[in-house]
């Protein structure tokens, strides 16, 4: 007698990460993308990183914990509105050309090109005939990417139904939050498996050896901003790059200079 296959059993939940712990990880991994923003700089390397994933999987919280403690003008996030119209005619990887790379940057792509083979394939923006030629062309496009000499990083942000939900639901009653929650988020939510069939499609034609996906379980955002940025580190070569000490020089004596007795609109002390 044959017996029944028993399903394998489901690994438990880590618990979640105390911020007590994860603003320790976090500083230590500030300490290394500061290292590696001077490296970037000393050696004129080109950077590019792209996130996606569904709503409410945690794209623009992870950015937020990567430049955090960097500089703005090395470490550029880009994230672009809707196309205009002149915009709607070119060919769709053009308007993201521009904000590339260069030498002494790391550009962040808080969503991309892709959108074309996600948001824009599931809400009906272009067609599927469209959607199909730019999965089959966009692997050209990076292959020239990569041969230009950019470090090309893609990560998708993978999380759970429940746990979106439950993020979206706290956007609704977030004053702080209330923002991101868009009307196009709205329709998005109730076409889970419409996202689910063009994300599965877009790792079928993009998901290659030289620019592959790499998918994050975003279901614990704290984890998950410490492991993707770990992870895009162990990726980069970056090299400390020695500075001298510093040592601040003696301030000037104030010789006549007195402070003056001016009415100040001064800001009133609350708190």
């Amino acid at each position: 007698m044959v017996k029944d296959k028993q399903k394998p059993a489901k690994a438990a939940a880590r618990p979640r990460l105390k911020n007590k712990d994860y603003l320790e990880q976090l500083r230590k991994l500030h300490v290394e993308l500061v290292k590696l923003q001077e490296w970037v700089i000393a050696e004129g390397v080109k950077v590019c990183i792209v996130f996606e994933g569904r709503d409410g999987a945690g794209k623009g919280g992870t950015i937020k914990a990567i430049t955090e403690r960097v500089s703005p003008r090395v470490f550029r996030v880009v994230a672009l509105p809707a196309p205009t119209d002149r915009e709607k005619s070119q060919m769709h990887v053009q308007r993201y050309l521009p904000h590339l790379p260069a030498g002494g940057e790391v550009v962040i792509f808080d969503r991309s090109w892709y959108n074309r083979a996600g948001v824009e394939r599931v809400m009906g923006f272009c067609t599927d005939e469209q959607a199909d030629k730019f999965l089959k062309s966009i692997p050209w496009v990076e292959n020239a990417i990569v041969d230009s000499g950019v470090i090309l990083l893609k990560y998708w942000l993978e999380v759970s139904p429940e746990e979106q939900t439950r993020r979206l639901e706290a956007r609704i009653n977030d004053g702080r939050k209330i923002w991101k929650l868009t009307p196009m988020d709205l329709k998005s939510y109730s076409r889970w498996y419409d996202y689910s069939r063009a994300r599965d499609e877009m790792f079928k034609y993009t998901d290659t050896d030289r620019a592959p996906w790499l998918v994050a379980d975003s279901n614990d955002k704290r984890r998950a901003r410490l492991n993707i940025i770990t992870d895009l580190l162990s990726r980069i070569p970056y090299k400390e790059v020695k500075r001298e000490k510093v040592e601040l020089p003696k301030r000037q004596k104030p010789g006549k200079y007195r402070e003056p007795d001016y009415p100040y609109n001064r800001v009133a002390q609350q708190f």
